[in-house]
């Protein structure tokens, strides 16, 4: 594969002016709504029961993940957030609304529902006395909204408010049942009519999202969407570049690529393959993609051009990966990273 990004680009000090316009952003995040629960826990024996291991409860936390995590992250960069989804009407949803708030996030527009728990995805956290805590299981009570023309109807409605005097509009995915694909083709266009930022990222249904401006999977949602052998988009790269961009009609598409870092496709031919920021020793990739979006979307917003928004993304993904758990990437510590010697 051919690497297209010029050799002297300009440091990446030159980005930090974009980060002081993050603040005047307006952006609103639609999307799948998911509970991340954390269990924490010390293991110091195998059970007598079975060949596992035995975890001592400490303590537990719950974080706003999937699109919430796109919420927070978007938020941590100092934007303006609104928030759009479907929330159970547990207790869960309250820890939610309680994140969301103190992170400044308008909650007015969130939909509560009563015909189903809010998605949950349980992490248990252990390790010895002595030791980092790790992962070493994940249970998920996570099978989606059942599908409802009602609360579709009020989705719709609290877009419309919420978006008429956004800048961007960021959907994040998971395919849970809250963003239907009759909805994104309905607003789209309008919204690109009036020059609004129009960001998705989906974890399965890639195709459905004709007509937005930039789509940003990552490499295994892009095999899937275009039919491309598991583990083979290395190859085919640039190709699957072109396809999404035409066949989605849009103006970019933004693949994220682990630890060979991400490429940017753009619908005037340019292409740019930008290698991984920081080091491939990486600490926890739960969220990376989420901070991708956010601060692409919001640089963006900011006036910087689609490679330099890509660049400040790419920056934010080697930060969050090093974080445990579900974490954010904040605006001050992202200026310290571009800011820091080459």
């Amino acid at each position: 594969m051919q690497d297209l990004t010029p050799p002297d680009l300009p440091a990446l000090s030159t980005l930090c002016p974009w980060i002081d316009g993050f603040a005047k952003a307006r952006i609103v995040v639609w999307g799948d709504i998911v509970a991340d629960r954390f269990v924490y826990g010390s293991s110091t024996r195998i059970s007598r029961e079975a060949p596992a291991l035995v975890v001592r409860r400490e303590r537990e936390e719950i974080r706003p993940g999937g699109a919430g995590n796109a919420m927070m992250n978007t938020a941590a960069l100092g934007a303006q957030v609104t928030a759009v989804g479907f929330l159970g009407g547990d207790d869960a949803s309250r820890e939610l609304r309680t994140a969301f708030g103190a992170a400044g996030i308008d909650t007015t527009h969130l939909v509560e529902r009563n015909d189903a728990l809010t998605p949950m995805k349980t992490r248990i956290m252990a390790g010895g006395r002595h030791t980092v805590r790790q992962q070493i299981l994940r249970i998920d009570a996570d099978r989606g909204w059942p599908v409802s023309n009602d609360f579709d109807q009020q989705i719709r409605e609290v877009l419309a408010t919420s978006l008429s005097d956004a800048d961007a509009l960021l959907i994040s995915d998971y395919g849970m049942g809250n963003v239907a694909a009759e909805t994104v083709s309905e607003i789209t266009k309008p919204l690109r009519d009036r020059g609004v930022v129009v960001v998705a990222d989906s974890r399965n249904a890639l195709m459905n999202y004709r007509g937005v401006g930039v789509v940003a999977p990552n490499e295994e949602e892009v095999e899937a969407a275009l039919d491309i052998p598991t583990g083979a988009l290395g190859n085919e790269l640039d190709n699957a570049g072109r396809r999404l961009i035409a066949e989605l009609e849009c103006d970019a598409a933004l693949i994220t690529r682990g630890s060979q870092g991400m490429s940017l496709f753009q619908a005037n031919g340019t292409t740019n393959h930008l290698p991984i920021y920081g080091t491939d020793q990486i600490a926890d990739v739960t969220g990376a993609g989420d901070a991708v979006i956010a601060a692409f979307t919001t640089a963006s917003v900011a006036g910087a051009s689609m490679f330099e928004a890509a660049r400040i993304a790419n920056v934010a993904a080697g930060l969050a990966v090093m974080k445990r758990g579900t974490a954010t990437v904040p605006a001050n510590e992202l200026r310290a990273a571009l800011e820091a010697p080459a």
